[in-house]
């Protein structure tokens, strides 16, 4: 009976074709695994008489070797004809598709460039909330009661748990929050930049955003001097613009700063000759500026009499436009891939 199967099975084996690596281990499966048929049959043999059990055990031998001689022929055959594989096969007539690399967005860019050149003379980086409460975003820096950028037409309060807007929590206007609270917690000589996002309540065009980015600077010590300030800002300008640029100071007002001043750079691009750029007057505006006033210093509990410092802010949306030529304020937050393409390895 056993030597039956075996040459059924022989001949079974022997009519195989595999052409996929499924099949070949659904032969596997059936002549060569642990519960398959010829391991069955060996299982057999135990109930065969002892003087056949020799030949019959010899017969089950070589049906197992046909087994393993067919599965490896199938295997190399497979191999041969290419990847074991059940997937579609690849399509070499299709285009490649392009191994992109994203860049670094040109406000990230100018950021950095602005933070790297303060650090080298000194100045540290400093980060501060931008939820931020009445005082530290106006009061402790001498904004009167009735000042225009407390009202809600240009400054966004934040309501509480569902209930009525405050008037005390808002979003800041400006990074100034952060030099009050370095001035409060940390004895002079103070020396940072506060790089950070700011919210003020105005229609988005192409000048003119709701959320934009600043960064500020302060020096507080004795016996600093506007010509610590003036000097500060023309290296910046020429780093940051043309070795050649020239600054220009005019007289302004802030109510943190006096004297207060706006600050112009010679127009990098016709070089004080006149362009569209600085709408043909040779400078282009990029910060204000000034020398922190002593109730400023009073209110943060610096000694006005024993300390000075100066204090600076510049757009860096403005810095960014200037520096790459851009016209459209909207275009940094479009995410449009075409525009932000444009400052690979910038």
């Amino acid at each position: 009976m056993i030597t039956e199967q075996v040459h059924a099975l022989l001949t079974e084996i022997d009519q195989s074709e595999v052409a996929s690596p499924e099949q070949l281990e659904t032969f596997r499966l059936r002549y060569l695994s642990k519960k398959g048929v010829v391991t069955a049959l060996f299982e057999q043999l135990k109930q065969i008489e002892p003087e056949q059990r020799r030949a019959v055990g010899q017969e089950l031998n070589k049906l197992k070797n046909r087994a393993q001689e067919r599965f490896q022929e199938f295997g190399q055959r497979l191999e041969a004809s290419g990847p074991m594989s059940a997937g579609p096969t690849v399509d070499l007539t299709l285009p490649v598709v392009p191994n992109q690399l994203g860049s670094l967005h040109p406000l990230t860019i100018v950021r950095r460039r602005i933070i790297e050149i303060f650090e080298r003379i000194g100045f540290n980086v400093a980060y501060g909330p931008e939820i931020e409460t009445d005082w530290y975003n106006f009061g402790a820096l001498n904004f009167p009661d009735n000042h225009p950028a407390r009202e809600m037409q240009d400054t966004f309060f934040i309501e509480k748990n569902g209930g009525p807007v405050r008037d005390d929590v808002l979003l800041r206007t400006h990074t100034s929050n952060v030099q009050v609270r370095l001035m409060e917690h940390k004895r002079p000589p103070i020396r940072s930049i506060m790089p950070g996002r700011v919210f003020r309540n105005e229609a988005i065009s192409a000048r003119a955003h709701c959320v934009f980015h600043q960064v500020e600077g302060l020096y507080v010590d004795t016996n600093v001097s506007f010509r610590d300030l003036k000097d500060t800002l023309y290296h910046f300008a020429k780093e940051m613009f043309d070795k050649d640029s020239q600054i220009r100071l005019r007289p302004s007002y802030f109510p943190f700063t006096e004297p207060s001043a706006e600050i112009d750079v010679s127009c990098f691009i016709c070089k004080g000759a006149g362009c569209n750029v600085c709408k043909y007057s040779g400078w282009v505006e990029i910060a204000g500026s000034g020398m922190v006033d002593p109730a400023v210093l009073s209110n943060c509990g610096i000694d006005p009499e024993e300390f000075t410092g100066f204090a600076f802010g510049m757009g860096i949306e403005r810095i960014t436009m200037l520096r790459y030529g851009i016209k459209d304020l909207r275009l940094f937050t479009e995410n449009d891939v075409r525009f932000l393409g444009q400052f690979k390895g910038a």
